[in-house]
């Protein structure tokens, strides 16, 4: 029974403590709520933490909010903007395209023999005309040798045999010798005269297997490393030959673009205007890493001179070749490079960077920021768009602000905070016409030849 009493009597005291901690966490959660900044988080907890009691007074008196609570106004979104520009915009394909030698030739033996000597070095850049191997030519000189003296003995036999003919048939016309003696004289002539035919095209053969002894180069080009070294036997028409030269002045460039490109890229070809920019994935690479720009922006143009008479079923692209002279042999075959290849240009278009476009369930829209600094949602019809820009025909108008960072944040008609504005107002750089410029720049072939054939121009 006493036991029951003090109970109620601890229970009773209790209360009041509880009903006092419950209400200064309340109290302290509701500052944090009311007083909770979403640029500085952690400030706003620690803030309310550390000054529990303030917090309850503020809570009830109103101080953690200036219009109290459940009454703050909302906090503006930051985001980062660019102005819209206008100017005229290449509308340029780009994808990788593969160097090809303009002809390449496998060297081979006509005879067989052994290989004397070399005469060049390994990877040497020969001409056409110049003597590359040279083969054991002793027995093909005695062989030489052997026909001339096998086609003068029988010439010798001619002459012998044509003079008795024609003693034969003077004799038979006088009935001194039979016509069957005068026929066999004649026929042991044309005999003869057909051995010695047949003697000359033997020598003329020797003379052809002695010139074989030496073997020049067909074509102008870049050799390979030796195949069979000087010393060893070397048999006709081998099928590995002897070695490999390479073309590479001039040197072809074959890429693939889409089939929907085909008829602009016809139009373009006809009017005798089909260039391809291109860029050596080397220099682009050098070029990011050393900070120094090369001095041609739009790298070298070359001109294309062959698309393919048949679309890639499997791909849906078509093949096109260019050829270029390659003068400081830069192009090796089989090297990747960088292609983009210019169809048109849009005339005084409207143009934001390619990061201020979204895409919605109704299309693609964007964030413009009006005059008083709030957000207006605007779907936009996009034409063309790279790696930097998209181009637009509706939406936006030349000068107005749009979004580039921060969408996320935002709703219609939301008030912006503007990254990087002040008081005062400043002259700042414009990021599309920065990105506009840095469309045909070197640096842009890298981050697009990653997506193949991603820039596309739409609805066009």
């Amino acid at each position: 029974m006493g036991n029951g009493s003090a109970t109620t009597r601890r229970s009773s005291r209790q209360w009041p403590i509880r009903v006092a901690l419950l209400t200064l966490a309340l109290g302290a959660g509701g500052v944090i709520a009311s007083t909770y900044d979403p640029s500085d988080p952690m400030g706003s907890i620690t803030s309310a933490v550390e000054n529990p009691l303030r917090s309850v007074s503020a809570l009830f008196s109103g101080g953690g909010n200036a219009k109290g609570a459940g009454q703050r106004a909302p906090q503006a979104a930051p985001v980062r903007v660019a102005t819209a520009g206008s100017r005229d915009v290449p509308v340029v394909v780009r994808t990788i395209g593969t160097v090809l030698a303009n002809s390449i030739v496998n060297i081979k033996s006509q005879i067989d023999g052994p290989l004397l000597t070399a005469n060049f070095k390994e990877g040497q850049m020969v001409r056409k005309g110049d003597l590359l191997f040279q083969i054991d030519p002793a027995p093909f000189e005695a062989t030489v040798r052997q026909s001339e003296a096998q086609m003068a003995r029988d010439q010798a036999q001619l002459e012998s045999a044509q003079a008795d003919a024609e003693r034969a048939v003077m004799l038979a016309d006088r009935g001194i010798v039979s016509a069957q003696q005068r026929d066999q004289l004649v026929a042991n002539s044309k005999a003869l005269q057909a051995t010695v035919e047949a003697d000359k095209a033997a020598l003329d053969r020797a003379r052809l297997n002695l010139g074989y002894t030496k073997i020049y180069s067909p074509i102008d080009g870049k050799t390979s490393a030796y195949i069979v070294y000087p010393g060893n036997q070397v048999r006709a028409n081998d099928q590995a030959g002897l070695i490999t030269i390479t073309e590479i002045q001039p040197v072809k460039i074959a890429f693939n673009l889409p089939q929907a490109n085909l008829p602009r890229l016809q139009d373009r070809m006809r009017e005798d205007g089909l260039i391809a920019s291109v860029t050596v994935r080397n220099d682009v690479e050098a070029s990011l890493a050393t900070g120094e720009a090369r001095a041609n922006d739009s790298g070298i143009p070359v001109k294309v001179d062959f698309i393919s008479n048949v679309v890639d079923a499997r791909t849906g692209t078509i093949e096109l070749r260019a050829t270029f002279a390659n003068p400081d042999l830069r192009f090796v075959p089989g090297e990747l490079i960088d292609v983009g290849v210019r169809l048109e240009t849009l005339n005084k278009t409207v143009f934001v960077p390619r990061e201020a476009v979204n895409v919605g369930q109704s299309g693609p829209y964007v964030f413009v920021v009006s005059q008083d600094n709030k957000a207006e949602m605007r779907p936009v019809e996009v034409t063309y768009e790279d790696s930097f820009i998209a181009t637009l025909s509706s939406g936006v108008k030349e000068g107005e602000r749009v979004v580039i960072d921060g969408q996320l944040r935002l709703t219609p008609g939301i008030q912006v905070s503007i990254l990087g504005e002040t008081g005062e107002k400043q002259p700042a750089e414009n990021p599309a016409e920065r990105n506009v410029q840095s469309s045909n720049s070197p640096q842009a072939a890298p981050a697009t030849a990653q997506r193949g054939n991603e820039s596309v121009a739409r609805g066009g």
